[in-house]
């Protein structure tokens, strides 16, 4: 089984942006815990970070033929971007929405997720552990 795991814009900053809302826990640190989990069940995962919407979409098309699924935070670009929502529907790979926080308790324009069209679940406000979570989803619970 091979996961591929996207996150967007500001994801990097983990630990430093809004602790409030998205700990304390680093993006080095998420990294971590999603390759020990995999490695513990034997999945092959392929961790991806960018803060261009493109180059998300671009890594999205790369996982047609080569990925078994998809767990994808957008960050903001959740309620803005149809690019990545096209480009999810277009490798019709199984793909899992997953936010760090509540956000359906946030600010109103968080309320919208283009991403969620494409997505068979979508997982918030379970912290970090929602990417594993997401991979168990795709692995073992569909």
């Amino acid at each position: 089984m091979k996961i591929l795991v996207i996150n967007g814009p500001n994801l990097n900053m983990l630990g430093i942006r809004e602790p409030d809302h998205y700990g304390k826990e680093t993006y080095a640190d998420l990294c971590e815990k999603i390759e020990k989990h995999c490695k513990n069940k034997n999945i092959e995962v392929t961790l991806y970070q960018s803060n261009h919407e493109g180059d998300l979409v671009d890594e999205i098309q790369k996982a047609y033929g080569n990925a078994d699924g998809i767990v994808i935070n957008p960050g903001a670009y959740t309620h803005t971007s149809i690019a990545i929502l096209d480009a999810v529907k277009s490798v019709n790979i199984p793909t899992v929405e997953v936010h760090i926080s509540k956000v359906e308790e946030r600010e109103d324009f968080r309320q919208v997720s283009y991403i969620r069209l494409a997505c068979i679940k979508t997982i918030t406000g379970h912290g970090t552990d929602g990417y594993l979570e997401a991979i168990d989803f795709l692995t073992e619970g569909r």
